[in-house]
């Protein structure tokens, strides 16, 4: 039978402290990098919608719309209904964080309309990943606290894998967006000379806070296991 006072229950628990640590520090980081740039005007003179549509219409994307959401840095692509959604200090604003926001969420539409496989496999895991994240760990410790129910545990784990394959399999998708991201900037005219410097750290420090996402989720089902083998 396993024992809450069991020394590798509370052990296991150091397994998440560098995932823990770097979430945070990524939290952090994205907002202070987002804030100081924020700051900082775009001599395109151009605001993200606008830079947006224009690298859309380019791509042949005419018929991906743009909406305005509110929240700060709710910014996404939608593949299901094709539609591009901006925060409102991005879709308005026209520093080199709202630009660079607003080219990375641009690649993601464009990422779609080639389809990017990557980018196939995540949204055919968004299902079970949703189930698995939420009830994956529940299921878990069902089974850990009801030893007749043991089998649970394994159960668990596997749903729970499902969360973990897909934030492995955003970092290719996230990090080839912010790729096509200051490339379609620079070409176009979008940011010049230092100002890419700006709008690459803040894609930089978005881009650092999926890696800390899929470190936690790892080691969160590596603490699953050991926890599941020492019962």
């Amino acid at each position: 039978m396993f024992y809450w006072g069991n020394p590798i229950f509370f052990t296991s628990m150091l397994v998440l402290i560098p995932g823990v640590l770097l979430s945070l520090y990524a939290q952090l980081k994205v907002k202070s990098t987002y804030k100081e740039y924020s700051r900082q005007q775009a001599s395109s003179g151009v605001t993200g919608a606008q830079a947006s549509r224009r690298l859309l219409d380019q791509a042949g994307l005419t018929d991906v719309q743009i909406e305005e959401i509110p929240g700060q840095l709710t910014d996404h692509y939608d593949p299901r209904t094709r539609v591009l959604r901006l925060s409102q200090d991005v879709a308005r604003g026209g520093s080199l964080a709202a630009i660079g926001v607003a080219a990375h969420e641009t690649g993601h539409a464009i990422q779609d309309s080639k389809g990017y496989v990557p980018m196939k496999i995540r949204a055919a895991v968004v299902p079970a990943a949703s189930f698995g994240s939420s009830l994956g760990p529940m299921i878990f410790f069902m089974g850990l606290i009801f030893s007749s129910f043991r089998p649970l545990m394994t159960i668990g784990i596997v749903l729970f894998t499902a969360a973990v394959i897909f934030q492995i399999v955003t970092l290719p998708v996230e990090f080839d967006a912010s790729s096509r991201a200051m490339a379609l900037l620079q070409s176009n005219g979008l940011v010049v000379g230092g100002e890419a410097k700006g709008a690459r750290k803040v894609l930089t420090a978005a881009a650092l806070t999926y890696v800390a996402a899929a470190l936690l989720a790892i080691l969160s089902l590596v603490r699953m296991v050991l926890i599941s083998r020492n019962s």
